[in-house]
């Protein structure tokens, strides 16, 4: 169905879209749109670090606790 809209429909589109809803409320939703983009960007980057140190924390020492001070 989008593959039928050429550079003049979407253009066409935003016309309409600005004429509806007038250029503060479409100004405020992309800056909405955008926050929430940032959000999910951080929320991603957090998720991946703590799944990072996890796995670092496992990693770490690996020797049972009984054989660690047997020189």
């Amino acid at each position: 169905m989008l593959n039928n809209i050429g550079p003049v429909g979407f253009l066409l589109i935003a016309v309409v879209v600005l004429v509806l809803f007038g250029r503060g409320k479409v100004s405020s939703l992309m800056g909405e749109v955008g926050k929430g983009i940032t959000a999910f960007k951080k929320g991603v980057k957090d998720g991946t670090e703590e799944i990072e140190q996890a796995s670092a924390e496992a990693a770490r020492d690996v020797t049972p606790d009984n054989g660690k001070d047997k020189a």
